[in-house]
């Protein structure tokens, strides 16, 4: 699902090719795509869009009747920069947002239909869909604190409630943890000041070192493929790859189609984190240290 840096990415794309132009159509290749009834999508065609927000993981719109326009890729939706008037012509293409300029085509990989559009006709009827997460870039350390602490939560949970924090996922959680050196299972009620203190500056640190080079990617070319996969990142998706920090594998905990990337010699004093499958099946034979994970390696 793209995050904040790529959701801001999009957000300066889009800046550069649709902002004070006319939006002069919507076509819909999926029914299922819009989520509201009224008002309808006639009241935003023909109207100038007059500035792009980020809505947590969502890309608003606002237009200059002041209505709203409120797009969430989920997990597979993805925006692509096409000529004027695009042929939607395959079953992943949901809709087409026609420009004078150009279209925006909205597509959707897998069969499942997950993305969504939502229209508002004012900002407090959008308001209904903000998670009300925090913004780490709006917040000092304390009222970081405060809303990681409300709950006694785990950090990989906590980081990527979006009523917690605006716009973290998967990866970046990922990408954080490991920057802060810190266990993605370690609970926020036993989190020291100083522990804190690292999870805020790694926090803010790493979101805009991705916002930096995003932004500076799409300036030059609209983002056509974005992922939460990038060959750059220390540990998501780095299973079994070297650590950049130590050199020790990366360790993963799967649950359920996500799973978690750490570093056990630099986030977890060595330990092995259970692997709900794994240690199911392997019970008293799961590994605790990475000695005991090499040692089953080689039986």
């Amino acid at each position: 699902m793209p995050e904040l840096p790529d959701i801001r990415a999009y957000i300066k794309a889009l800046e550069h090719r649709v902002l004070g132009e006319r939006l002069e159509k919507i076509r819909f290749g999926s029914p299922f795509l819009l989520r509201t009834v009224t008002p309808p999508v006639s009241t935003v065609e023909g109207q100038t869009v007059k500035a792009i927000r980020r809505i947590g993981k969502r890309i608003a719109f606002e237009f200059e009747n002041d209505h709203f326009l409120v797009l969430h890729l989920m997990i597979a939706g993805r925006l692509h920069w096409k000529s004027a008037e695009v042929t939607l012509r395959r079953k992943n293409d949901l809709a087409a947002f026609d420009f004078p300029n150009g279209s925006l085509l909205l597509t959707e990989a897998g069969s499942k239909r997950r993305a969504s559009l939502y229209l508002f006709a004012s900002e407090s009827d959008m308001s209904a869909i903000d998670p009300g997460g925090l913004e780490v870039f709006s917040t000092d350390l304390t009222g970081f604190r405060a809303a990681l602490a409300a709950e006694n939560r785990t950090l990989k949970r906590a980081l990527t409630d979006p009523r917690i924090l605006s716009g973290i996922g998967n990866a970046y959680s990922d990408e954080i943890l490991h920057a802060a050196n810190l266990s993605p299972l370690l609970l926020t009620h036993k989190m020291s000041d100083e522990q804190f203190a690292r999870l805020f500056t790694a926090t803010r640190s790493t979101l805009q070192e991705w916002i930096d080079r995003l932004s500076a990617e799409a300036e030059e070319k609209f983002p056509e493929k974005v992922t939460a996969f990038r060959k750059e990142m220390a540990v998501h998706g780095k299973y079994k790859e070297p650590c950049p920090r130590c050199g020790e594998p990366v360790q993963r905990i799967r649950y359920a189609d996500n799973e978690t990337n750490y570093c056990a010699k630099c986030q977890t004093g060595g330990r092995v984190l259970a692997d709900r499958g794994l240690s199911k099946l392997l019970g008293a034979d799961w590994p605790r240290t990475l000695d005991e994970l090499e040692a089953l390696k080689k039986k």
